[in-house]
């Protein structure tokens, strides 16, 4: 008797009912005041921790593959920073209709936030592809919204506030980079035992985001910003961002495909230029907006979940992709991938 499976074209597998799960905890049992700062620390704890297994995985000439690797850091900027808010300024004449002015408003701001850096190389580990490259475009990208996220905002919503901090710098540097350059160090040391492990490495990548979760929606729902919207605006609001996902989604795949990446680049493209950072997203609404920051940050707390629950479908599927040599039918062949990045060979 044939055991039954999952068919592959179903797109619910067992860690997307994780995240809902998550979810569905975070609203029941959300994180309040000495929980928050557990939940808080808890993921920054398993962040750090992650970065410093990736530094021990990867070899010195990987890891600097990653840095050169500049043509793919500009493709993700231009997705980030340009693409994405010339999307947001045509949203403009979807109000009244599907969305109301503040609702717009925080729409245009989430368009301007920089990437996400842990789930993005998250889900490009699980999906097998360029992590180096993806290791340095989320963190390039976060440095540089650290500037370019409030001169933005400034310009496209009228705004006065300012979001550089000197704190900013340092908590990406004592967060992200110091742990790869510790495992960096010790991969002489530490690197055999990682690599024989890889399934625990695979548990802080999932483990990591379900925090991240987490801890963003219990925010939300100790903050009360999920009652200040109707329900039919709200539905308004996630057809407008499921939409604005799948175009990013689309756009960062053939995109980059159209561009000569190969297989590995393309899936770094991919999730770091299609999603936005609630962590960046946060404390500059909190001094863009003021009192209004709760609401017009709702549209990046949804885009947040959504983009995470979905990415987490295409990680798992791409994981089955076939191995390099196998994807020349698809006109991804060997000698293309070396020609424009840094793909295992």
């Amino acid at each position: 008797m044939k055991r039954l499976r999952r068919p592959r074209w179903m797109p619910i597998d067992p860690y997307v009912l994780l995240l809902l799960g998550t979810v569905g905890l975070a609203a029941l049992l959300p994180a309040r005041s000495t929980g928050a700062d557990v939940a808080s620390g808890a993921s920054t704890a398993a962040i750090a921790f992650l970065f410093f297994l990736y530094g021990a995985r990867l070899s010195t000439r990987e890891a600097m593959d990653g840095v050169r690797h500049w043509r793919l850091h500009g493709t993700v900027l231009a997705c980030t920073f340009v693409v994405f808010p010339l999307l947001g300024l045509a949203s403009r004449g979807l109000v009244p209709v599907f969305l109301t002015d503040p609702l717009y408003q925080g729409l245009l701001f989430l368009t301007l936030v920089p990437s996400t850096i842990q789930s993005s190389i998250a889900f490009t580990s699980i999906a097998r592809g360029n992590v180096p490259a993806a290791i340095c475009a989320g963190s390039f990208s976060s440095l540089v919204g650290i500037v370019v996220t409030p001169l933005l905002a400034a310009a496209l919503l009228g705004g006065t506030g300012g979001g550089f901090s000197a704190d900013s710098v340092v908590g990406i540097v004592l967060q992200l980079l110091v742990p790869f350059a510790a495992g960096q160090l010790l991969r002489r040391w530490i690197g055999g035992f990682v690599a024989r492990h890889k399934k625990v490495l695979q548990l802080v990548d999932r483990g990591s985001i379900l925090l991240v979760v987490y801890t963003a929606f219990s925010e939300g729902m100790v903050e009360g910003i999920w009652h200040q919207v109707s329900p039919v605006r709200l539905a308004g609001l996630l057809a407008v961002e499921a939409v604005l996902l799948a175009v990013m989604l689309l756009l960062t795949w053939y995109g980059a495909r159209a561009l000569g990446f190969g297989r590995e680049d393309r899936i770094a493209i991919q999730f770091a230029g299609s999603k936005k950072s609630l962590a960046a997203g946060l404390p500059m609404a909190g001094v863009l907006f003021g009192a209004h920051a709760s609401l017009a940050v709702l549209p990046l707390m949804l885009f947040h979940q959504m983009q995470l629950m979905v990415c987490a479908v295409i990680a798992k599927r791409r994981s089955h992709d076939p191995e390099p040599p196998a994807a020349a039918a698809d006109g991804e062949a060997e000698p293309a991938r070396d020609r424009v990045g840094t793909g295992r060979r």
